[in-house]
């Protein structure tokens, strides 16, 4: 997969020529006030490019998955999707419109029931848990443009605290 340039043409939005670190850092906060504070300043920031490292996956367990909660999220899910074609068929409908949303609605909940309780059955208990999950970076460095390196850490050195990490 390439990198998007600007209108199509130059160097890619993602690379910079040759890139040096200025700071590496442990939260993205921290990079982008770097950042921030050098733009503030004048710099040319469209030389500094921050990229996270060090990725890890994070899973946040949110609860307990038991037949009811499942059916109840498949209820749901079904809800909604019935109401929605319930709205559609209705436009285009000449019946009652209620009757064909009603109608509609509580096909759509029987059928998410049926379908959430026969994906929950297929996984035989193997993982009876509910979780949101996210990659995350442990480390965030900024890069800038070989050519402006010099003149970055000379304005961040400007920075009470200066580097590592001026905002602690």
């Amino acid at each position: 997969m390439s990198n998007p340039t600007p209108g199509g043409l130059g160097r890619p939005l993602l690379t910079l020529e040759f890139p040096q670190s200025l700071a590496v850092y442990d939260d993205y906060t921290t990079a982008q006030r770097t950042v921030d504070f050098l733009s503030d300043e004048g710099f040319p920031v469209q030389n500094c490019m921050i990229v996270g490292t060090d990725l890890k996956q994070v899973e946040r367990i949110t609860g307990r998955l038991t037949s009811g909660r499942v059916a109840a999220g498949g209820a749901m899910s079904g809800l909604w999707f019935g109401l929605f074609v319930g709205v559609l068929f209705s436009f285009f409908g000449t019946g009652d419109t209620l009757a064909i949303i009603a109608s509609t609605v509580l096909l759509g909940v029987a059928f998410g029931v049926v379908f959430a309780l026969a994906g929950y059955a297929v996984t035989r208990g193997q993982r009876d848990f509910s979780s949101v999950s996210s990659v995350v970076a442990t480390r965030y460095e900024v890069l800038v443009e070989h050519k402006v390196a010099a003149q970055a850490r000379e304005l961040l050195a400007k920075l009470p605290g200066a580097l590592p990490n001026p905002f602690a």
